[in-house]
């Protein structure tokens, strides 16, 4: 029997050579090599040149060591790669610059970290799987854009030197996504990367895997419901079951039914006092000055009342909860509620305290966008970097008709900080870091 293997252990003695192989996915098999099997010249060799981190062959007996271990008693052995650089200390916890600036490092030493990339892989195979099941297609959108929209951020700008023109890489894929459901891809999907021009923090990356689908003839509440279960269905693929284990050792659970909130009730009863669309903003800016909380003066009664709910609410929510029924004017894609005024028919999801996914019944009358994004478009005039560009390739795409639809984003990085109790940069495999 033949085995190739990096060396993760080994011990020399007189006549004979232990060395534990490792494989990719993470099994392990002692290789023996004796005096007598071998011979005088391949064991001073092995003695000689093979360290740990090493690749090597190994042909030979399968056996049972003394101790009861499976291993090969090798009548052969080859150098398949050899390491250059020590491994760090086996027995030794990698600190956290070292992990997320050498994972291949931290690859080979920890199998939590081979286990969340297989969780990952699984995860998104999961939600492919469950898409296709709904009768969802999957596309691909463009990476660079001439008009950057579809979310509220600061772009990353590069140029083309062929067109002679600057492009921005996406921020979000949704704007060609409903173009294609206005020409009949009516449940559509993608799994991408996004770009936002913005700092690093424990759930925040400039570059990360964003998942969005939309689908004709429904709502944010029809949205809701399928989006529970696709987290659930992830859960139940990858870990057999909907009451996951986070790295703490916490049990958190995912099943059933999930709590829902309104923003504005939930803010009133945190305030102690009635908020509505109509409450002015030098109320709520007192309200946030008597909390101690520093928020932009210039802010409006949208920005403020989301600033003031997140302090107050958000924060403090632990079990995955809906919070729907946005100020409208922060949602400008989104359509007018059906009965409340001044209200989106919008939901953010919280699980764990952090926003998970978001969701919508999309706005798709032409004429209410037009206004909506040339309101948008004034703001990034004035200075406003994560104001949204009037597209009007999107608007005329809208012009020939989109039905009724609802929509949701959600973050895959953030899908396994769910499931897994870890931070962002442990759930991408390389994250972004300043070169040392």
């Amino acid at each position: 029997m033949g085995v190739t293997g990096r060396i993760i252990f080994l011990r020399n003695t007189g006549k004979l050579c232990f060395a534990t192989l490792q494989e990719g996915d993470g099994t392990e098999l002692q290789a023996m090599l004796s005096l007598n099997k071998v011979g005088e010249s391949a064991l001073s060799e092995w003695k000689s040149v093979v360290d740990i981190g090493d690749h090597v062959f190994v042909r030979g007996e399968v056996i049972t060591s003394r101790r009861g271990e499976l291993s090969v008693l090798a009548d052969e052995w080859r150098m398949a790669a050899k390491a250059l650089r020590p491994l760090p200390v086996a027995h030794k916890d990698l600190n956290e610059e070292t992990r997320i600036r050498q994972r291949y490092v931290d690859l080979i030493l920890r199998p939590q970290a081979r286990e969340t990339v297989r969780t990952r892989a699984g995860v998104v195979r999961s939600l492919r799987d469950s898409f296709h099941e709904r009768g969802f297609l999957e596309v691909e959108t463009p990476m660079l854009q001439t008009v950057h929209g579809g979310a509220t951020a600061r772009p990353f700008v590069t140029h083309s030197n062929a067109m002679s023109m600057d492009l921005y890489l996406r921020i979000a894929p949704e704007l060609f996504l409903k173009r294609c459901v206005v020409g009949g891809i009516e449940k559509v999907f993608e799994i991408n990367r996004n770009f936002r021009n913005e700092g690093s923090d424990s759930s925040h990356s400039p570059e990360f895997a964003m998942l969005e689908f939309y689908a004709a003839y429904e709502t944010y509440d029809s949205m809701a419901v399928l989006t529970r279960q696709l987290v659930q269905e992830s859960a139940q693929a990858v870990f057999g079951t909907q009451v996951v284990t986070l790295a703490d050792g916490e049990e958190y659970d995912l099943s059933g039914e999930w709590t829902t909130l309104s923003m504005y009730p939930s803010l009133s009863e945190a305030v102690g006092e009635e908020i509505t669309p109509q409450t002015p903003a030098d109320l709520l800016h007192k309200h946030a000055a008597a909390r101690g909380l520093e928020v932009d003066p210039k802010l409006a009664h949208g920005k403020l009342v989301e600033e003031l709910w997140e302090h107050l609410v958000g924060d403090h929510l632990h079990a995955p909860t809906f919070v729907r029924d946005f100020p409208v004017e922060t949602s400008p894609l989104t359509r007018q509620h059906r009965s409340i005024s001044g209200v989106a028919e919008k939901w953010d999801l919280y699980v764990r305290g952090f926003e998970l996914a978001t969701g919508y019944s999309e706005l798709v009358d032409p004429v209410v966008e037009r206004q909506r994004l040339t309101e948008q478009a004034a703001l990034g005039a004035g200075g406003d970097d994560e104001a949204m560009r009037l597209d009007e390739d999107f608007l005329r795409a809208l012009e020939y008709g989109m039905p009724p639809s609802g929509g949701v984003g959600m973050g895959i990085d953030r899908l396994l900080m769910a499931l897994t109790g870890l931070g962002i940069r442990e759930t991408i495999l390389f994250p972004l870091v300043r070169p040392e």
